[in-house]
């Protein structure tokens, strides 16, 4: 009996010593294993008499079970210890900001794109976009852009290689090729704005050879430069965000629109600010006109019944005009300190209920 109770207390220690699943496996292995101490003791039950038999046999068999319930718990704790040690390794502290602070911000470009979208959009204009590499014939010659204008020489325009046919593409030198694909996929009446990229070659503070603009165009069978003049005006109140704004046009020449018309905004320049609304000096704005004829044609349009007005602007000049930005080329320049300068929040989206560049 004092050989059986010494064994026990030998597993028992074991067992208490063993500090993961595979130690504990061990002791398993070497007590009830086949070859195992306490089964041993059980092969060893036939060579005895029936009487030892009695004795020693629930002597063995209570030791096997005591140890097979030690080995048990000890792996339930075991378990419980190694998954405690891994949750605590691989915990993840969800009370800790993701970001100590926003670290983007939204382009003032980008940013007077959705001004200008969005003022355009409630004035009833839907928005309009084609690819940047266009056609010579959507980008000049349907727009009445005689093949000797300058703004086709290679000073002016940026061409792509030759195609199979012969025929070259452009790098669009306005968004009115937009215009173009519009009337020719869509019948009229046609109230659209296109915003977007376009190439020319020019370069210095106020030009950049790739810029943004915007166009709007509208074809009804009864427009007319008055209805023209409310849009911008209406426009420039909101972008500007002013009261009231006062336009003066002037004559002038652009190929795909007759007549043609620039439009000036009054302001005031002094203090190194300018203020739209109050003041004795102008400013240039836009070009605009009525849709020439021949243009609207060759777009597949009845000029007999349906005419239309047009406009366009540069929106990297919106910005700057705005946001007193005085170089254009610093747009482009991926300086991280201008940036976080000019940029504005990146959820902060320009509303007219909202305001546009709170």
């Amino acid at each position: 009996m004092s050989d059986i109770q010494a064994i026990e207390r030998q597993i028992l220690d074991a067992i208490a010593s063993a500090t993961d699943e595979a130690a504990l496996e061990a002791v398993r292995v070497s007590v009830l294993g086949k070859k195992g101490s306490i089964s041993e003791l059980l092969k060893s039950l036939g060579g005895m008499t029936p009487d030892e038999r009695k004795v020693n046999g629930p002597l063995f068999n209570g030791l096997r079970d005591r140890a097979a319930a030690a080995i048990a718990a000890r792996k339930t704790v075991l378990e419980e210890e190694a998954l405690n040690a891994r949750l605590a390794f691989e915990r993840v502290d969800i009370t800790l900001p993701a970001r100590p602070e926003p670290s983007g911000s939204v382009h003032p470009v980008s940013q007077a794109l959705d001004e200008v979208t969005a003022i355009f959009a409630d004035l009833g204009f839907a928005v309009a976009e084609g690819p940047d590499v266009e056609f010579d014939d959507y980008n000049f010659t349907r727009l009445n852009i005689p093949p000797d204008h300058p703004a086709r020489q290679m000073h002016d325009t940026f061409y792509v290689a030759k195609q199979a046919d012969g025929s070259r593409h452009v790098l669009r030198t306005h968004t009115s090729p937009v215009q173009v694909r519009t009337m020719l996929k869509q019948k009229p009446p046609i109230r659209i704005i296109s915003p977007g990229r376009t190439y020319r070659v020019d370069s210095d503070a106020t030009h950049s050879p790739m810029f943004h603009q915007f166009e709007g165009l509208v074809i009804d069978e009864v427009t007319h430069l008055g209805h023209l003049k409310w849009v911008l005006e209406e426009f420039c109140k909101a972008f500007f965000e002013v009261d009231k704004v006062e336009m003066r046009a002037r004559p002038s020449f652009f190929p795909f629109t007759e007549p043609s018309v620039e439009w000036d905004l009054r302001c005031d320049r002094s203090g190194g600010q300018i203020k739209f609304g109050a003041g004795n000096d102008w400013l240039e704005l836009a070009g605009s006109g009525m849709v020439h004829p021949r243009v609207l044609e060759m777009c597949g349009i009845d000029s007999t019944k349906y005419q239309g007005y047009a406009f366009g602007g540069g929106i990297d000049r919106l910005a700057m005009l705005k946001y007193g930005i005085p170089d254009i080329r610093s747009f482009f320049e991926s300086d991280l300190r201008w940036l976080r300068h000019y940029g504005f929040a990146a959820l902060d989206l320009p509303t007219l209920d909202g305001g546009l560049s709170r």
